[in-house]
C-alpha cells in the first residue's frame, strides 16, 4: 500500500474515531451540565477557532515546507531550524492569547452572553479556565502540520485517537464521579491538552532527519516563507470568521439556551468535514511534492481522483443526514424536544457544509502551487457580505435565518471560485471537475436518497432497526455515487486486478 493510501486510511480512522467520541459523549455532557452550560462549551469551541486567526499561517506553511524540503537533498538542518523558529513564535503568541482571554472573562460573563440559570460568576470562572486551556491547545496545530508535511500521518492519527478517547470518556467520568459542572469539564481540557501537545511535539522532533548542529532560531527563514504565510494567514483569518462569525453574533442575539441548540446542530453538521479533511490532509502535501518535482501529469491525475473521492465520501452522508435529520437527531440525543429544535438547522447547515467541503481539493491545489490570492479575495468578499446578512436574517428568521446564510455564501464559492482557479492552474480541467468529479456522484446519491425518503418510513421502528435502515440507505447512496465516478472506478479496477493477480501468484507458488 502506498504512503498516500496509508495516510488517507489513517486520517479516516483518526477523524471518524474523534467524531465518534464527540457524538457519543456530547449527550452525556448535556445530561450532566445542562443545555445552557453546553452553550459555554460551544463558545469555547468558537473561541478556539477565532483565536486561530493569530496562527499567522504558520501551521499550513510548515506543512507545505516540510513536504517540499523532504524531497530535496541536504535540507535536514533547514527543516530543524524552521521548526525551532516557528515554534518560538507560536508559543509566544499562545501565551499572549491566553492572557487576553483571561483578562476579558468579566466582560464576556456580564456583558456579552445572555444567561438564565447560570450565574455570571460561573460563566466568568469558566472563561478564565478557557484561557488556560487555550495556552496548551494553541501550539498543537503547528506540530501536527509538521507531521502531516512529513507524511507521518499514521503516527499523528494514532496520537489523536488516543487523546480523543481520553478527552471524551475522561470528561464523562469526571463529570459523573467528581462534579457535574462546566468548570470541571474545562479543567479536564487543560490536562488533556498538555498531554496532547507533549506527544505531538516529541513525535515531530523524532521524525526529522538528523543534522550536525542543534536547531536554532533563524530570522532569514521567515523572510523566505513570509509571502506564502501571509497569504495563508489572510485566508485562515477570513475562513475562520466565516465559520465562526455566526456563532459570535448568535451568542449575543439569541438566548444561551437557543444558542446551545444551534451549537448542537453545528456539531452534527460539522461531522461532514470528518469525511473530507482526511483526503485533504493526505493529498495536500503530496500535491506540494509533485509541484516541487514538476510533474503536471501526476498533479492532474491525483487532483481528479481526490476530488471524486471527496464527492463519493461526502455526498452520501450529506444526503442521508439532510433528509433524515429529525430521526438522526432523535436517535443521537434521545430527546424529542432537542430533536425538534435542531433538525431543521442540521438540514440547512449540512447543505452549506457540503458545498464548502467540495471546495477542499481546489483549495489544496492552490496551496500546493503556492497561490493564495484567489482564496483570500473570495473569503474577504464573503466576510463583507456575511456580517450584515447574518444580523438581518437572524432578526427576521432567528437561528434558521442565520444557518441559511451559510448556504448562500457557499453557493457563491461553488459557482465563481473553480472557474477562476482552473483557468490559471489546470486550464483544461474545469468542466471535468464540475461534471465528472462533483455533479455526477452527487446526482446519483441524491436520486437514491430522495427515493428512499419518499418510500421508506422509520415510524414505529426501534432505534436499532432505524440505524440498520439508515445504514442501508447510506450504502445505496454510496453505490450510486461510486457508479458515476469514472476515475474511482478505474482505480478500483486496478486494485481488484492487482489483488486477483497476487492471489493467482500465491496459488501457483503454493502448488
Amino acid at each position: 500500500m502506498s504512503v498516500l493510501k496509508k495516510n488517507i486510511l489513517a486520517n479516516y480512522v483518526g477523524s471518524l474515531w474523534t467524531a465518534a467520541m464527540s457524538l457519543i459523549c456530547v449527550p452525556f455532557y448535556i445530561h450532566f451540565v445542562g443545555i445552557e452550560a453546553y452553550g459555554l462549551i460551544g463558545i469555547f469551541a468558537a473561541l478556539l477557532s477565532v483565536l486561530s486567526l493569530l496562527d499567522m499561517g504558520l501551521s499550513a506553511t510548515l506543512n507545505r515546507e516540510m513536504a517540499r524540503l523532504a524531497v530535496q537533498d541536504g535540507k535536514a538542518q533547514e527543516m530543524r531550524d524552521l521548526i525551532r523558529t516557528l515554534e518560538i513564535l507560536y508559543w509566544a503568541a499562545g501565551l499572549i492569547v491566553s492572557a487576553a482571554v483571561i483578562l476579558s472573562c468579566r466582560f464576556i460573563a456580564y456583558d456579552w452572553v445572555n444567561v438564565k440559570n447560570l450565574s455570571p460568576r460561573t460563566v466568568q470562572n469558566a472563561v478564565m479556565i478557557m484561557g488556560l486551556a487555550v495556552a496548551f491547545q494553541w501550539p498543537i496545530s503547528l506540530y501536527s502540520g509538521g507531521l502531516m508535511g512529513l507524511q507521518r500521518q499514521v503516527l499523528l492519527n494514532g496520537i489523536n485517537v488516543l487523546v480523543a478517547t481520553f478527552r471524551g470518556l475522561g470528561a464523562v467520568l469526571i463529570l459523573w464521579l467528581v462534579s457535574p459542572t462546566i468548570e470541571v469539564f474545562l479543567s479536564w481540557q487543560i490536562v488533556i491538552n498538555g498531554v496532547h501537545i507533549g506527544l505531538v511535539a516529541f513525535s515531530l522532533w523524532r521524525s526529522l532527519p538528523c543534522a550536525e548542529e542543534l536547531p536554532r532560531f533563524r530570522r532569514e527563514l521567515l523572510r523566505s516563507i513570509w509571502r506564502f504565510a501571509a497569504g495563508v494567514t489572510g485566508i485562515t483569518m477570513l475562513a475562520t470568521l466565516l465559520m465562526q462569525l455566526d456563532k459570535i453574533i448568535l451568542s449575543h442575539m439569541l438566548s444561551l439556551e437557543t444558542f446551545g441548540y444551534y451549537t448542537l446542530a453545528g456539531v452534527a453538521a460539522m461531522t461532514l468535514y470528518r469525511f473530507v479533511s482526511p483526503v485533504f490532509q493526505a493529498t495536500y502535501p503530496r500535491l506540494t511534492s509533485l509541484f516541487a518535482l514538476n510533474a503536471p501529469g501526476e498533479v492532474t491525475r491525483l487532483y481528479h481522483e481526490s476530488a471524486q473521492l471527496v464527492s463519493l465520501l461526502l455526498a452520501p452522508v450529506a444526503v442521508v443526514v439532510a433528509l433524515f435529520s429529525k430521526q438522526i437527531m432523535l436517535l443521537w440525543t434521545q430527546n424529542t424536544a432537542t430533536a425538534e429544535h435542531t433538525h431543521r438547522l442540521v438540514g440547512i447547515l449540512v447543505i452549506g457544509n457540503t458545498l464548502h467541503g467540495l471546495m477542499n481539493m481546489p483549495y489544496a491545489l492552490q496551496l500546493a502551487a503556492g497561490w493564495t490570492r484567489l482564496a483570500l479575495i473570495m473569503n474577504l468578499v464573503s466576510v463583507v457580505l456575511l456580517i450584515p446578512l447574518m444580523v438581518v436574517f437572524t432578526k427576521w428568521y432567528g437561528a434558521v435565518g442565520a444557518a441559511s446564510i451559510w448556504v448562500i455564501l457557499n453557493c457563491g464559492y461553488f459557482l465563481f471560485g473553480p472557474p477562476i482557479m482552473h483557468r490559471r492552474l489546470l486550464p483544461a480541467e474545469k468542466w471535468r471537475w464540475y461534471c465528472a468529479d462533483v455533479m455526477r456522484p452527487i446526482l446519483g446519491a441524491t436520486i437514491v436518497g430522495l427515493v428512499a425518503y419518499r418510500f421508506v418510513s422509520l415510524e414505529g421502528l426501534g432505534p436499532q432497526r432505524q440505524c440498520i435502515v439508515l445504514g442501508g440507505i447510506w450504502a445505496m447512496t454510496i453505490g450510486a455515487a461510486a457508479s458515476l465516478a469514472p476515475d474511482l472506478r478505474r482505480v478500483l479496477g486496478k486494485v481488484l486486478a492487482s489483488y486477483s493477480s497476487e492471489q493467482k501468484r500465491l496459488r501457483q507458488e503454493a502448488s
